[in-house]
């Protein structure tokens, strides 16, 4: 009889062990799943606040940042333009929906198995030549990846060093090309022997533009930012009377091209260099972009098809895609009406850059015509 007792008691012990051990797992378990799942709702909460749509926007302020958010929209990094809407109903339609699909897969596929690599290219120059409008225009081709901003790494920022320039680069596949843009570099004395340092292969793109007008663009952009300042006239000459222009002054001296260019032909061979006539561009920028494109190698796929001429602003614009309602131009700083300079203070000036012009001609081959106009 005790022995039938303690064999009860046994299976009640060992009965209750079983469903305890039980009652732990499920337990457990349980925990597990809601921990599992509250963690996977705040990682994804956090990365909505981290990566939120747009954070493009501002793109000055995104020089500091080496990594873009993998998760930007695809469509807003292809419209990285800024869009001018009073001449949209005269806008042409779209090159075609299958054209911009095919770009938006480049870059959707750059972004995701594409490297960070340091450019093959460089537009250099010149201030007010017109390097934004090649810059939008080159971009369009889905061989090309281009930087937005202008990261001065190579005039203020040199000593960051290289790993932090190619952290600022949009990731590229190996069939694509690399370009940013920094008008600045062609007037800067260090930039050429910095740049054949980082790679004597590079391809370096300059938009030049009659020296006169560039000067008078330059100092436009100037006064609407300082209204105070002298004017054009007091700024440009040491002695109008004589005829003494002061070279000093940036803006005069920018448009000097051959003084830079023979500092250019010391690290690079002319071979290496493409000029872009400002004045083309606006003609015939399906002529300049051709050329463009040749130079670095590219299939001529940026054609008269792409453009529209926008009157308001006085230059062309890229055709609006299908899937937009709006046309891709350039921003509201682009294309301001230029101070009223005398006639008289123009030919002196004209007459300043003559004998710079020409050897600025024979060094590259090719004549601009600034004179005749």
């Amino acid at each position: 009889m005790a022995q039938r007792l303690l064999t009860s008691a046994t299976r009640v012990t060992a009965r209750f062990a079983f469903i305890f051990t039980l009652s732990l797992s499920c337990a457990y378990l349980c925990y597990n799943i809601v921990f599992y799942r509250g963690t996977v709702m705040t990682n994804q909460a956090y990365d909505g606040k981290r990566c939120p749509p747009n954070k493009n926007a501002g793109g000055k302020k995104l020089l500091e940042k080496l990594e873009n958010c993998a998760s930007l929209d695809v469509r807003s990094a292809a419209q990285r333009v800024s869009w001018d809407p009073r001449d949209q109903s005269k806008a042409p339609a779209s090159p075609g929906a299958h054209e911009t699909d095919a770009n938006l897969k480049n870059m959707s596929v750059a972004q995701k198995y594409g490297n960070k690599k340091l450019p093959n290219a460089l537009i250099v120059g010149v201030k007010k030549g017109g390097t934004r409008a090649v810059l939008e225009f080159i971009r369009i081709h889905p061989d090309v990846r281009a930087l937005g901003t202008e990261p001065h790494f190579f005039d203020r920022n040199y000593d960051r060093g290289l790993d932090w320039y190619r952290g600022l680069m949009p990731r590229t596949l190996d069939s694509q090309i690399t370009l940013e843009k920094t008008p600045s570099y062609f007037v800067t004395r260090e930039a050429p022997h910095r740049i054949s340092s980082m790679s004597h292969d590079t391809k370096l793109i300059v938009v030049v533009r009659n020296p006169v007008t560039r000067a008078i663009s330059d100092y436009t952009q100037t006064l609407s930012k300082k209204p105070d300042i002298p004017t054009f006239e007091e700024l440009a000459f040491r002695n109008r009377s004589l005829g003494l222009v002061d070279t000093s002054w940036n803006a005069i001296r920018i448009g000097m091209y051959i003084l830079h260019l023979e500092n250019w032909l010391q690290y690079f061979r002319l071979s290496q260099m493409h000029f872009v006539s400002g004045e083309r561009l606006i003609t015939d920028p399906a002529g300049e972009m051709g050329r463009v494109q040749d130079f670095l190698g590219l299939k001529r796929i940026i054609t008269d098809k792409h453009f529209y001429f926008n009157r308001t602003k006085g230059f062309p614009c890229l055709k609006k895609p299908e899937s937009s309602s709006q046309p891709r131009c350039l921003g509201k700083s682009k294309g301001r009406t230029h101070v009223q300079i005398e006639q008289e203070v123009i030919e002196q000036l004209q007459e300043f850059y003559r004998p710079f012009n020409i050897k600025f001609y024979e060094t590259v081959g090719q004549d601009f015509r600034w004179d005749s106009m």
